[in-house]
């Protein structure tokens, strides 16, 4: 149940109509029915907002529609910020409890662990680990030795992080992620065999962090590979040994980024973009999906291709790509033509 009150608190909205209702969810605009608490922010979805038959709706504070017989709206100043603010006050509910450690949990000797960690069923902690205050630890996750994690972290189900590994305060690693596992370090014999190069760094995220599940990111050769300040990873990226990513960068699903990669701060890259090794990319650059990076980029703008071009470039080639085939029957009658002459 979603209580009101607190959902016009959280808010800072002003509510009209009928403020005892009770809320079961939150939903859509366009499913949200009778009980449920929706948003309406964006004036494509005014039609689902004049049909809409859910409770409670969060709308601007200037709407000049008024809500139905038993609807109530809470006006905002701004709509997207207050949803934000909800889902936030939301989502902390579902969490452990601070302070609970499961029974079955194995913690090894020399551990700080503040008393307002929280740890779920089945999870194991290494020797010598520190974990700040008020971090989240789900179950069955393995922490190795001399790891560091800060305060207001939330670790999901089933992510390892290898030891010596250092998380800042209030990253966020979902399931499945690995955080320091082996870069992908081998060198040649003379019988062509691979041999192992042992990978003795770490990985360090920096504090507001956030690593999608079943993401990897590899540990260093020697010293660090590095996730910077307010960085946002998505699901299925993988980033390898001594990369360097630049603070408040965002990258998307299944991109791959080659060992010993410096990326900038600012930077967006997308879907399954490819990064060859030991490049730089500079400062807010916009890779586009799919692109394949295969030298350096050092000046700032927005890129697309494989290998990337400058956008405008990407795209003319492109379109002159997509009428190959009708160039080519004119090339083909003038041929025909001028050979007949």
């Amino acid at each position: 149940m979603l209580n009101l009150n607190e959902i016009i608190e959280v808010t800072g909205g002003i509510a009209v109509g009928n403020t005892q209702k009770v809320l079961k969810q939150l939903n859509r605009i366009e499913y949200a029915t009778e009980g449920e608490l929706t948003f309406y922010i964006n004036e494509k979805y005014k039609k689902f907002l004049l049909n809409s038959k859910a409770t409670c709706i969060i709308v601007p504070e200037d709407i000049e529609i008024y809500p139905k017989e038993n609807q109530v709206f809470i006006k905002c100043k701004n709509p997207f910020n207050s949803l934000i603010n909800l889902l936030n006050h939301l989502s902390k509910k579902d969490n452990l409890p601070y302070g609970i450690i499961h029974h079955s949990v194995i913690i090894e000797d020399e551990c700080l662990i503040d008393d307002t960690v929280s740890i779920g069923a089945n999870s194991v902690i290494g020797k010598n680990v520190r974990i700040g205050k008020n971090t989240i630890i789900k179950s069955n996750v393995c922490i190795d030795d001399n790891v560091t994690i800060g305060n207001n972290c939330i670790i999901y189900s089933n992510v390892s992080i290898y030891k010596e590994c250092k998380i800042g305060n209030n990253c966020i690693i979902h399931s499945g992620s690995v955080i320091g596992s082996d870069g992908f370090g081998f060198y040649e014999n003379e019988n062509k065999e691979f041999i192992k190069i042992p990978q003795l760094g770490n990985v360090i995220l920096e504090d507001n962090v956030e690593i999608g599940a079943n993401s990897t990111i590899d540990r260093a050769l020697v010293g660090s590979t590095y996730i910077r300040t307010g960085t946002k990873i998505d699901n299925l990226v993988h980033i390898a040994h001594n990369c360097d990513i630049g603070s408040n960068t965002g990258i998307a699903a299944q991109t791959g980024i080659s060992g010993s990669v410096k990326i900038g701060n600012y930077c967006r890259i997308g879907g399954q973009v490819g990064i060859a090794g030991h490049l730089e990319i500079a400062d807010n650059v916009t890779l586009l999906a799919q692109s394949g990076v295969s030298k350096s980029i050092l000046n700032s703008g927005i890129y697309f291709g494989s290998p990337v071009k400058d956008v405008k470039t990407a795209f003319k080639l492109e379109a002159i790509m997509r009428n190959l085939p009708e160039i080519y029957e004119i090339f083909k009658k003038l041929y025909k033509d001028k050979s007949n002459q």
